[in-house]
């Protein structure tokens, strides 16, 4: 009996990675990074196109903003992976790289990747659905609360180490997991009830956004989030 749920997990594990690779297949998937180097995000691209390689995506990687220079060229891909925490955008890139979202290419990433970059500009983070504020405390532990959803299906409430942002967000953002603040060193924010994951649509593009992976190797260690970013990835890249 034993060896047949062993053998039932491998099976339900194979299928799973299976299904990821028929969807991503030949999917054409961009990775930029770049930004402030705390965040690591050469390491979080790597993860990444590791991921998407062996899933059969078609990826292109790229540590300059330059290719947002060229609307026809971000036209070409299914989405669009950004780890650019803080950084500048100059007004021609900010209004192609939204324009391809509006006109149905997805767009996806985690931690200060997505919602810490370019502060400045109000047309992105309107289109992200969300920008960060603070992380009280730093490095803390702190539990995530899993939303029902068919992105979320199968995945458990956990607990992690890392950032636990606090957001000024979209209430036109569909949340998939939050988390609560405990108020140790802001009172006023006990309680506070605040999305870790969403995901969102914009014209006829879709947004997803994870707040984890202050170190990206988060991903590695907790199979939750890292089922989280990877379903996120799969849902924004679909039509």
């Amino acid at each position: 009996m034993k060896k047949f749920f062993i053998c039932l997990t491998i099976g339900l594990i194979f299928s799973q990675q299976l299904a990821q690779s028929q969807e991503l297949k030949d999917k054409k998937v961009l990775i930029v990074w770049g930004g402030w180097e705390g965040h690591n995000p050469k390491l979080f691209s790597n993860i990444v196109e590791n991921w998407l390689i062996k899933n059969s995506a078609k990826v292109e990687v790229k540590n300059s903003l330059d290719i947002y220079s060229n609307l026809d060229h971000l036209m070409k891909f299914d989405l669009i992976i950004q780890s650019v925490t803080n950084g500048e955008i100059t007004p021609q890139q900010e209004k192609n790289l939204i324009q391809a979202i509006r006109n149905g290419v997805g767009f996806a990433g985690a931690h200060g990747g997505l919602i810490d970059s370019f502060r400045s500009n109000a047309a992105y983070h309107f289109m992200t659905g969300g920008q960060w504020v603070e992380h009280p405390g730093g490095m803390v532990n702190f539990k995530v609360k899993i939303i029902e959803d068919e992105l979320t299906k199968g995945i458990k409430d956990f607990e992690i180490f890392s950032e636990q942002y606090y957001i000024h967000f979209d209430p036109n953002i569909e949340v998939l997991a939050t988390t609560k603040f405990d108020g140790i060193n802001y009172p006023w924010i006990k309680d506070v009830e605040m999305p870790v994951v969403w995901k969102k649509k914009y014209g006829k593009g879709k947004i997803f956004y994870i707040s984890l992976g202050h170190d990206p190797n988060e991903f590695k260690r907790h199979v939750e989030a890292w089922k989280l970013l990877t379903r996120g990835f799969i849902w924004a890249s679909s039509n």
